[in-house]
Formats: C-alpha cells, structure tokens, sequence
C-alpha cells in the first residue's frame, strides 16, 4: 500500500516550496537536529511550521504524573506545527527528535505569503489537518471500545497500511519504534506490547527487531482484532 504520508508529492511539490534551497545546516531556513533534541517545548511561542526533510520526530505532550503521551510519529515529507497556522500562540505539544533529522522551519508570515502564491498548498494543509483529527478521533473510539491487545494489533496493521512495503506476500516496515512507543501511542504499558507482539510471533504472524517489523500474513493480522 502507498505510503499516505506523501500523497501529495504527485500534486504539488511540498519539498520545493518548504525547502526551495540545498539543504543545509547552516543555509536560510534548514536545520540539522541530532537525536534527542526537542525541536520545540510545551508553553514555547508557536509562531514556525516544520517541514520534514528526513529523520523522524515523535510529536506528543506531558499528561497527568509526568506522563508522556504520543501523538504521532511522523517522518519524511511530513509537516508538523501547523496549529500555529489557526491560531496557537504557545506549543502545547513537544516534537523530539527520534534519528537525526533535517528539518525546514517556515515562519507563519512566510508560510502565508507561500499560501497565496501556491495554489494547492491551502488544500495539502487542509488534508493534513484533517487526516489528523481523523486519526486522533479513531484513536478515542479505540480506547473506549477496544481492549488493549486490540489497539495494539491495530496499531500494527495501521503501521503497515501507512508506511509499509509488500515483499511478495509479506509487508515489511522499517525502522521498527520501540515497545514503549508503541504502548504511549495505544495507552497501554510496555510489558502489555511485548506480551502481545510475543504471541502474535508464536503464531507466526509477524517477525520484528529494532530495525524493522515484517508481517507474514496482514489479512490473518487483522482478524486479530476484536
């Protein structure tokens, strides 16, 4: 299945536009973050947009007992500070980088003048947007209808549609995150993924390591779901 993160790449081309120069760390406005940066803080002024130009950053925000909630895991192509764009004066989220990444900053001016001059960029942050309170919305009816090994499973098979790579009959996703993403992303704990992904490789259903996951049998995967 394609890869829905860059749908937009067939329409408009978003790199141009974000990033119209050679990336490079020290040129305009490109910039090279090393793993475990924060790119911005909760309560930081919320006045840039964020092109992802590769790498990847984990968006989220600090619940109840210093509680990490994530939001999303984005990475090449993606765009992310956008409610800067509707308003938000202070970051309520933070974005961490989770592999060195290189990013494009736009500030809320420049992205305005870019709105006016590129026609199919309003429609490319509209989709954004949408598609995000979409997922978000999908994720509150998971956690009020789903058990925790059903989100998790979900979880894999949305991993899969959204950014995996069919090898014959299997699907292969790389750069596999870690058991406590995976239970910060479906509310669950760590020890509940592994026991989970654990039982779904006893099945031969699925096969993972750091570096990547591989589903043998998506159809079976999602039968898994209840």
């Amino acid at each position: 299945m394609k890869d829905q993160a860059l749908w937009y790449l067939e329409n408009i081309d978003v790199t141009g536009i974000f990033c119209p120069k050679k990336v490079d760390a020290h040129s305009g406005n490109h910039k090279v973050f090393k793993k475990g940066e924060y790119i911005y803080m909760p309560e930081q002024s919320s006045d840039k947009i964020y092109f992802l130009n590769s790498g990847r950053v984990k968006v989220g925000t600090i619940g109840e007992s210093s509680k990490e909630i994530t939001k999303a895991i984005l990475g090449q192509g993606e765009v992310f500070g956008e409610l800067a764009l509707v308003g938000e004066d202070q970051r309520r989220d933070f974005a961490y980088v989770m592999d060195d990444a290189t990013v494009c900053i736009v500030s809320v001016d420049e992205m305005k003048s870019l709105l006016k001059d590129h026609n199919g960029l309003s429609l490319f942050l509209m989709r954004i947007m949408g598609s995000r309170v979409l997922k978000m919305e999908s994720r509150l009816e998971s956690l009020v209808f789903k058990d925790s090994r059903s989100r998790i499973v979900e979880y894999l098979k949305d991993l899969v549609e959204n950014k995996g790579q069919r090898v014959g009959y299997e699907w292969v996703v790389h750069n596999f995150i870690t058991h406590q993403e995976i239970a910060n992303l479906t509310a669950t704990s760590r020890q509940t993924v592994t026991t989970v992904l654990n039982e779904l490789r006893t099945k031969n259903l699925i096969t993972f390591n750091r570096k990547r996951l591989l589903v043998r049998d998506l159809e079976q995967l999602t039968q898994e779901i209840h």
